[in-house]
């Protein structure tokens, strides 16, 4: 097998058969009891078996944590540290979507830290400081969507307010990202297409965004080429691994772009997962025309640029946006809100939500309260 390696800045293991790699990085750390942290839905198929067998194979004492599901809660963390402990582990293995992720980083911040998680929420007053004590994390992705695997925060909600809070430190990056295409074979066509998506909101609105950072605008047009080239096909093709390999690069590159920012699109589509817990790639993807039209006058130059690197013949703001909503019709996501099901009575709280996010404070243009009710009624249809 040919497995490539590189760092930016996490250390990445990425090509078919990367996840066979998982014992012997294991071994070769010290580690004895990993707790493989990971969702419902992974938990249920051959390769979770695989992967656990795998690990008692090479002499290690494995145990799983398979209780994440929906939108990641404080709750499902609670329980995960819980079976941290009572296993004994001594490291973290988050394999699935991000919300598995999102997860296997809180438990590995919590195993090994004092206090409640909130009380580590970015920018917080008082916020206790995150150590290297973060205990060793490998991270295996199994959709090509939020690009969890390299990003160093986790997005968690809270169980009763519903609110998305974030815990952000370079300490919670994975030691290791073990990124095999073929666990992302046969992710079900909806959900291929709603974390496609996200993935390619990453990369756009990471562009888009209002900070100077060329190194990331690089990686951003770059991961816009490869979501533009394979989604459709992954999508039609559920087992084309070529077009699998291309996702789970782009996904990670969304990621990794933006750490210099997002915007608009992604601040609706955390209050629809707070207001009416939506699917966060399924929200990017349904808002994502709808929102980035409002950038449109300032920032022209950059949607060219977009629509080149989406091999557009025509590189015009409208080209693009008309590409977006084609896209979207062709892998079968709805153009609208209602076509979800969204009671239409939400719009002002998801307004008020939305402008409470501080992902809209990265966008090309400033935003008002009624700038995204705006948004919001347009996407209603």
């Amino acid at each position: 097998m040919v497995i490539d390696r590189f760092s930016f800045p996490t250390d990445i293991r990425f090509g078919v058969g990367a996840r066979h790699l998982l014992p012997d990085h294991l071994l070769e750390v010290g580690v004895e009891r990993p707790l493989v942290v990971t969702d419902k839905g992974v938990s249920a198929l051959p390769l979770l078996d695989e992967l656990v067998d795998g690990l008692r194979g090479g002499g290690l004492q494995p145990a799983v944590f398979d209780g994440v599901w929906g939108n990641p809660t404080e709750s499902q963390v609670r329980s995960g540290v819980g079976r941290y402990h009572e296993h004994g582990a001594d490291a973290v293995v988050g394999v699935g979507g991000g919300a598995a992720l999102d997860v296997a980083k809180a438990v590995a911040l919590m195993a090994t830290h004092p206090g409640a998680l909130f009380d580590y929420e970015d920018g917080r007053p008082g916020a206790r400081p995150i150590t290297d004590a973060v205990c060793h994390l490998v991270a295996l992705p199994t959709t090509a969507g939020t690009g969890s695997e390299v990003g160093r925060s986790a997005v968690i909600s809270d169980d009763t307010t519903h609110v998305k809070r974030i815990i952000f430190s370079p300490h919670l990056l994975a030691r290791v990202v073990l990124a095999d295409p073929e666990l992302t074979v046969g992710l079900p066509p909806p959900l291929t297409a709603a974390t496609g998506m996200d993935a390619l909101t990453h990369n756009i609105e990471a562009y888009l965004a209002k900070a100077y950072h060329p190194i990331c605008d690089g990686i951003a047009l770059e991961g816009l080429r490869l979501g533009a080239t394979h989604l459709l096909r992954a999508v039609a093709e559920p087992g084309d691994l070529d077009a699998r390999t291309g996702m789970l690069m782009s996904s990670m590159m969304g990621a990794i772009a933006f750490q210099k920012g997002l915007g608009v699109v992604h601040s609706t589509a955390h209050a629809l997962g707070t207001v009416a817990d939506l699917h966060h790639g399924l929200a990017n993807a349904v808002m994502i025309d709808h929102g980035l039209r409002l950038n449109v006058e300032a920032c022209p130059e950059r949607f060219a640029m977009l629509a080149a690197s989406a091999g557009l013949d025509a590189h015009t703001p409208e080209a693009f946006l008309g590409w977006l909503r084609d896209l979207k019709a062709d892998i079968g996501i709805p153009g609208s809100l209602a076509q979800l099901g969204v009671d239409r009575s939400l719009v002002d709280e998801l307004s008020r939500v939305a402008f409470a996010d501080p992902c809209h404070l990265d966008n090309p243009r400033p935003v008002t309260e009624a700038d995204l009710r705006g948004i919001f009624v347009e996407a209603f249809g």
